[in-house]
């Protein structure tokens, strides 16, 4: 018996010898990653420069955990593997985000996700102090990241824009942050006293369109004119290469496809909602009366576009908005002169408890026509800001009260003056086709810059941010198992405000630099695995972050 045990347990040897030996050759042989590489440039002293994207904001602020991911940091990291040097930046005081001037706030703190979507920092924690403070406690520089939050192309020329003495109408809070003992140097001049090797370029142009865009094309902000960004962008890069230093430049997306414009519905109102729902068949019967004068008008010759100005409001799926187009012919004065005559307005004037005299008609009717002389529904080729999200189906109160001045309820003046109901959006609510319009043109015209720079200098790498944004905005972002999308709050590419990235987003960023550096400078930043692995940057801040 114990002769046959013996046996059996050499056979079993037997065959595990043979299967390991099996598992070993199967087993994938894994070739070690070459050594990193310098190629031609020279990485000991890298100077950012930039806006947003380049100081690190996210979620509506700049805070000291954000500027740390931020991507020249990241891509800084990987610098120094290759004899870069110390990158300094003007970190913030606190992570709360938001800036004071002797005591008086003047950003406010981080957005954080409040379980629905962004909601202020303070309405989760409570009340704090902002302690980063322009005129009490700017930091000493020089510092290697020279980016501007809201500066656009030529403000990275513009002497005093660091200046306080410029604050507020000439200056900027983050660039009085950056010039120390030196006011009025301009951003280019504080980096070429520091005699860069190498440079980043970023966003240059974003902000050129970017305040037109997030300010509803309603003109207070306008476009950076072609020629004014050309000489801007052509300064910079010759002055930033002028020593030799190497660099790369980022061109321009198209900011439209952000979240900050994508997010809102065009047609939001929910016939399900009980603050609505109800109110549809009067709503439908006011408008009916409106939209018998555009009928009228159109009948007569006087406009062509009676059904684009039609508001209907439907009892079983979502309206659109209500608002103001600019680009329509304003018909006021003729929607006031055709009310003032009907006796169906006279009617429906008397049902509301409004008398019915000429005087009052005619005083109504002038209303009606200033408020829908050029309105019209909200279609798909609409794009709403994001902040219109917290403001269609609110009561203007401006313009409640200025109905009550005119002899109307509180009541009644309160149903005509709901935002994207019966008052049309602004302007500044809304980019419309034609805005859209102007943005893509001036983008299209500063990347054909960008191009035609990049392409002619071989000191020069071009990182395409358009197609990387079109890319997110599509088919989504793949890297380190994780995918990237521009949804907001869920697609992990774009942070809290719609606009600018998130950790994960920047540190993605920064990859997409190491990788035009290699192909233009001949290192070896991804071949190596000397890159950022974007799983070990968050795609959201915690509220308790302090």
């Amino acid at each position: 018996m114990n002769a046959k045990y013996i046996w059996l347990l050499i056979i079993l040897l037997g065959f595990t010898a043979c299967n390991t030996e099996e598992d070993l050759s199967r087993t994938p042989v894994v070739e070690p990653l070459p050594e990193l590489t310098t190629g031609t440039a020279d990485f000991s002293n890298y100077v950012a420069l930039g806006a947003s994207f380049t100081a690190g904001y996210t979620d509506n602020a700049l805070f000291k955990a954000s500027q740390e991911n931020s991507f020249p940091n990241i891509i800084a990291k990987e610098f120094a593997k290759l004899g870069g040097g110390t990158f300094t930046q003007p970190l913030m005081n606190d992570n709360y985000g938001g800036l004071a001037a002797g005591g008086n706030r003047i950003t406010d703190p981080r957005l954080v996700f409040g379980g629905a979507g962004p909601v202020s920092l303070e309405s989760v924690i409570g009340p704090v102090t902002v302690s980063t403070d322009i005129v009490l406690n700017n930091p000493t520089g020089t510092f290697n990241n020279l980016g501007v939050p809201g500066a656009k192309s030529f403000h990275l020329l513009a002497n005093g824009y660091g200046n306080i003495a410029n604050f507020p109408a000439a200056a900027n809070p983050y660039a009085i942050r950056l010039t120390g003992s030196s006011p009025n140097a301009s951003i280019l001049e504080l980096a070429m006293a520091q005699n860069p090797t190498f440079f980043t370029l970023s966003e240059i142009g974003g902000n050129d369109v970017l305040g037109y865009a997030t300010s509803g094309g309603d003109g207070s902000n306008p476009i950076t004119d072609s020629p004014t960004f050309d000489f801007a962008f052509n300064t910079l890069v010759t002055m930033l290469t002028s020593g030799g230093a190497k660099g790369v430049v980022t061109n321009v997306p198209y900011i439209t496809d952000l979240p900050h414009f994508t997010t809102v519905p065009y047609s939001p109102l929910d016939p399900s909602n009980s603050s609505f729902g109800p109110l549809i068949p009067t709503l439908n019967g006011i408008f009916g009366q409106l939209n018998n004068v555009f009928a009228y008008l159109q009948s007569v010759g006087a406009i062509t576009n009676a059904e684009e100005r039609s508001i209907v409001f439907s009892t079983t799926a979502a309206s659109a908005v209500v608002i103001k187009d600019e680009t329509l012919t304003d018909i006021s004065a003729q929607i006031a002169g055709v009310l003032s005559a009907s006796p169906e307005f006279a009617g429906l004037l008397q049902s509301f408890g409004l008398p019915t005299d000429p005087v009052t008609v005619g005083t109504v009717a002038a209303l009606f026509g200033a408020s829908y002389g050029q309105s019209r529904q909200a279609t798909a080729n609409d794009l709403l800001v994001l902040p219109s999200m917290s403001v269609i189906g609110t009561v203007n109160t401006t313009a409640m009260q200025a109905l009550m001045g005119y002899g109307l309820s509180q009541q009644l003046a309160a149903q005509f003056s709901t935002e994207g109901v019966t008052l049309p959006l602004e302007d500044k609510w809304v980019l419309i086709p034609s805005e859209q319009a102007e943005i893509k043109a001036a983008t299209d015209a500063y990347n054909a810059t960008i191009a035609s720079v990049a392409s002619s200098n071989p000191n020069v790498a071009l990182v395409d941010l358009n197609s990387i944004l079109d890319e997110a905005a599509t088919t989504g972002l793949v890297s380190d198992n994780f995918t990237l999308t521009t949804s907001l709050v869920t697609g992990g590419a774009v942070s809290l405000d719609g606009i600018h990235l998130t950790a994960r987003g920047y540190a993605y960023m920064a990859d997409k630099f190491l990788e035009a550096i290699d192909a233009a400078f001949g290192s070896n930043f991804v071949e190596s695995g000397n890159v950022a692995n974007i799983g070990d940057y968050p795609t959201n801040y915690s509220p308790l972050l302090q």
